[in-house]
């Protein structure tokens, strides 16, 4: 390939990429629940938060919601609340 050839094929390229990132970018930063809402949710219900519910609200954010409604009725906190809080990590 001739250098003169090159120069426009790796500019290409680079603005290809950096296109590339700049769409992406949105959908990573569009997710704003984690266990930080799920706790959140729980103390504006009237309950507190411990290691045991972090750790319920943990599985909620991984998509295990299933373990985290059961770790948190087993950390005392009701069907209702529990399933609410899940929903918000996740």
């Amino acid at each position: 390939m001739r250098p003169s050839a090159r120069i426009p094929s790796i500019l290409a390229g680079l603005v290809l990429a950096a296109g590339g990132a700049v769409f992406a970018a949105p959908a990573a930063t569009a997710a704003p629940t984690s266990v930080q809402d799920c706790e959140q949710y729980l103390v504006q219900h009237g309950k507190k938060t411990t290691d045991a519910v972090g750790q319920a609200c943990y599985q909620g954010e991984i998509g295990n919601q299933t373990s985290c409604v059961a770790s948190l009725q087993a950390a005392g906190i009701s069907a209702t609340d529990a399933n609410g809080a899940c929903r918000a990590a996740h």
